[in-house]
């Protein structure tokens, strides 16, 4: 059996977090340890049923917690805007956003509502669509932005000369790209948020590999079955052999949003092998993420696909 890893969470009561993609795997795991270190939570789902079912899980374990469960579909900038003005207008104080849902490697190119490239809409539009939106609740508590990107980030390259996939679509090569530019996103925000005053900081976190449904059959992705990668991820994680268990999975970005030590800008992931599982701990930020002119590059890239100006 794995052995069981944790980390000290400092106390989160009075604090209010926002935890994307918590309705399973690693998210419901992040938004669990928040609450059990006494954090306020909401859980912005896709699937109203999962998320409710998520919240009921955590209130089990947690007697006493408080989650509120709302609707966001991160493919669509309409829904992004409607749940992003919820909480504008409720004025509250936000102190966490981890940027934690995504999607992984339709079989075939799929289209969000606004017409992107499904990858690049979940895993990095909706996620800079929701961020910026939410920046003045974040400055107003001086609070932290963890966006979860992959080891898939340390692999291949972004897609520049096409990043909506308008022709030569590669499932994995997609994903990558998506990943690598949102990981660029974060670090600019963090330069930016430094150079500005804005009293944000931003991380990026990576859960190593660890079995969650991003692999496994989703017939609305058109993947009838589970892929051979993850049944061989859960047979591992069984016997903790290599890679993680989605409890551990979530550490990195818990520690990236919570640790006083923690610093924007940087990359925190499982400590073991090839940082597959293990401990959270800080990291080098992966060698696609490291250069200023690419973070730029991104931001401007973002800017335009988007058709409206991000924070300067």
């Amino acid at each position: 059996m794995p052995k069981t890893i944790d980390i000290t969470v400092p106390d989160l009561t009075g604090r209010r977090a926002v935890v994307t993609g918590a309705s399973d795997g690693v998210g419901v795991e992040i938004a669990l340890r928040l609450a059990r270190a006494g954090a306020e939570l909401v859980l912005p789902v896709r699937t109203a049923r999962k998320g409710e079912d998520a919240a009921s899980r955590i209130r089990q374990q947690v007697p006493g917690a408080r989650v509120d469960v709302r609707s966001l579909d991160l493919a669509s900038l309409e829904s992004v805007a409607r749940f992003a003005g919820e909480l504008i207008e409720e004025d509250r104080p936000l102190d966490l956003l981890v940027n934690n849902a995504g999607v992984m490697t339709p079989p075939t190119r799929q289209q969000s509502a606004d017409g992107f490239e499904l990858q690049l809409a979940t895993n990095h539009l909706g996620h800079v669509a929701l961020t910026t939106a939410l920046l003045p609740l974040l400055r107003a508590a001086r609070g932290r932005v963890v966006s979860q990107v992959s080891i898939a980030a340390d692999e291949r390259s972004v897609h520049w000369d096409d990043l909506n996939w308008e022709s030569g679509y590669d499932a994995m090569e997609a994903y990558s790209s998506s990943k690598i530019l949102f990981g660029l996103f974060a670090v600019e925000l963090d330069r930016r948020s430094v150079a500005g005053d804005w009293g944000v900081r931003s991380m990026l976190s990576h859960p190593g590999i660890t079995p969650t449904n991003l692999l496994s059959a989703q017939p609305g992705l058109g993947r009838s079955e589970d892929t051979r990668a993850v049944r061989v991820i859960r047979a591992l994680s069984r016997w903790g052999i290599i890679v993680g268990t989605p409890a551990s999975a979530a550490l990195p970005a818990v520690m990236a949003g919570t640790d006083p030590a923690a610093r924007g800008g940087m990359l925190y992931g499982p400590s073991g092998w090839r940082h597959l599982g293990g401990p959270p701990a800080e990291q080098p930020l992966y060698s696609r993420l490291a250069g200023d002119d690419d973070a730029r590059r991104a931001w401007d890239a973002t800017e335009r696909l988007l058709g409206a100006q991000l924070p300067v």
